[in-house]
């Protein structure tokens, strides 16, 4: 942190000495009129010292899926609720439109900054709230996406606010479904199977340093302050709209009669580090790309998963666990691309993440394991390409088992789940893209996610307007064993679509 605050100020300083020179030099004419037109691809307007660029990608697909437990029954012989086979939809993914430019401070210092939105194109804007989670973050708010302000040398930049952090940037390359149902996320960077990503997740208030490129190499670094008055994670950070690590206020078996008062307690955690570093070699039609990652987060709260185990307050015997299941996370990545001279693009990574929770509550540690993705490309033609990917998470120590209404006990106080449970997932993911010219893509995308009798991965994460998760159709609760809509574990999902989207 001392390092930190150093750097700070030496970067203050040195922006102190620019500033007079750019001052000075505002005064000369201006090589070019206010907002004058940039010749080039990007939509890019000059500005008194600097330039101004408009950028945005849409994207709109018609998909079909299932979440596969149309047949499963409960322990007392009751099945789902609701539309649990195929169901079409319309889905906006990712769309975003956003702002950036830069001001000159006096080479080499510039001034930059981004603000960036989510674009909803087939629904309304607003919070989230569905039948099995809800938020208060309003993603088509002007500032939902990567935003910030910062400095810019050739030595690296400096910059504040909040962005997608260096252990998802480090492999983005090799995600050639992203924003589709075969998003890698629906496995990788995701922890416990949730429709939602915690390693690799954009990060609000944060702080980060990226470097040029040198010799092939590159280094990004982020620290985000957790910014909780609670001890223990359990508070939404200052600031804040939402509880950290995609956890929902109230989900996980807490907020309802009789139980644990709401908080973030479902993965809500404090401070967060990300780093990266990767090497890139480019000669004679090949390309070579290796990368190694790491993020942790501190005091990740999973109380919830005691209290809908035990309920609230806990037996006296088991007074501790609740404080005992508030621990570190931590996720390593390793990966490796290779483009070829027939345009054919392998890759893939290995990705380890672990839990440093008590030895006493392994038994319900399904945030521990291994996994790892390998992905192919080829193209056909100069417009047409073909897509391969396969994502596989290994089983994890334990599981808390109480979403797990679709499977037998074997022997964890009368829910599902426990030491050794059998929560292995694959998912196979394919698609076909054309390219019409100017960056408008017309795709079609096919996506099978395998889950094992306790494993509850769903389709859709990372982003998409409309998932595929393992919920029925009852009503809205906070998700214990003895509420709706329940989670089916051991579901086998699948999906099509058939999408559009531009970038401009």
């Amino acid at each position: 942190m001392k390092r930190l605050i150093r750097t700070l100020f030496v970067l203050f300083y040195a922006w102190c000495g620019f500033t007079g020179r750019a001052l000075a030099q505002s005064a000369e004419p201006e090589a070019h009129r206010f907002f004058e037109p940039k010749e080039g691809k990007d939509v890019t307007f000059y500005t008194p010292g600097g330039e101004l660029t408009f950028y945005g990608y849409l994207d709109v697909s018609v998909d079909v899926t299932t979440k596969g437990i149309s047949d499963f029954k409960d322990s007392n012989g009751n099945g789902p609720t609701g539309h649990v086979g195929w169901m079409p939809a319309l889905s906006t993914n990712q769309s975003y439109l956003g702002g950036r430019g830069f001001v000159k401070l006096g080479e080499p210092l510039r001034f930059v900054w981004q603000l960036e939105t989510q674009i909803d194109i087939t629904a309304s804007s607003g919070i989230a709230e569905t039948s099995s989670n809800q938020s208060n973050v309003v993603k088509g708010g002007l500032t939902y996406r990567d935003t910030f302000v910062g400095f810019s040398t050739p030595w690296g930049s400096l910059k504040f606010g909040k962005t997608h952090t260096p252990y998802r940037n480090s492999t983005f390359r090799m995600n050639p479904f992203s924003g589709m149902i075969g998003d890698y996320s629906v496995v990788m960077g995701n922890t416990g199977g949730d429709n939602r990503v915690e390693f690799g997740t954009r990060l609000e208030n944060s702080i980060w340093y990226e470097s040029p490129k040198i010799y092939g190499f590159s280094l990004a670094v982020l620290y985000s302050p957790g910014q909780n008055r609670g001890i223990e994670s359990d508070n939404i950070p200052a600031g804040s709209s939402d509880c950290r690590g995609g956890n929902i206020p109230g989900s996980g078996g807490t907020g309802v009669p009789g139980g644990a008062p709401i908080s973030c307690n479902d993965g809500g955690f404090g401070d967060a580090l990300s780093a990266s570093l990767s090497y890139e070699y480019a000669s004679g039609g090949w390309n070579f790309y290796v990368t190694a990652a790491y993020e942790r987060h501190w005091a990740v709260n999973r109380n919830s998963d005691i209290y809908g185990i035990y309920g609230f307050p806990l037996p006296a015997a088991i007074s501790n666990y609740d404080t005992l299941d508030v621990a570190d996370e931590d996720a390593l990545r390793i990966g490796a691309q290779v483009v070829l001279p027939t345009r054919t693009t392998v890759g893939g990574f290995f990705e380890d993440f672990h839990r440093y929770v008590a030895q006493e509550l392994m038994f319900q540690n399904e945030r521990q394991r291994l996994g790892f993705w390998v992905t192919a490309s080829q193209w056909l033609t100069k417009a047409d390409s073909l897509h391969f990917g396969w994502a596989h998470a290994f089983k994890t120590p334990g599981d808390p088992g109480q979403h797990n209404t679709a499977i037998t006990d074997i022997g964890n106080g009368g829910f599902a789940g426990g030491l050794d449970a059998d929560n292995e997932a694959n998912m196979l993911t394919a698609a076909i893209k054309h390219n019409f010219g100017h960056d408008i893509l017309v795709y079609f995308a096919w996506a099978y996610t395998i889950n094992n009798q306790f494993a509850h991965y769903d389709l859709g994460a990372g982003g998409r307007g409309v998932t595929t998760d393992c919920h029925d159709g009852g009503l809205p609760a906070s998700g214990d064993t003895t509420s709706s809509p329940h989670c089916w574990a051991g579901g086998k999902l699948m999906g099509f679509s058939l999408g559009m989207s531009a970038r401009f």
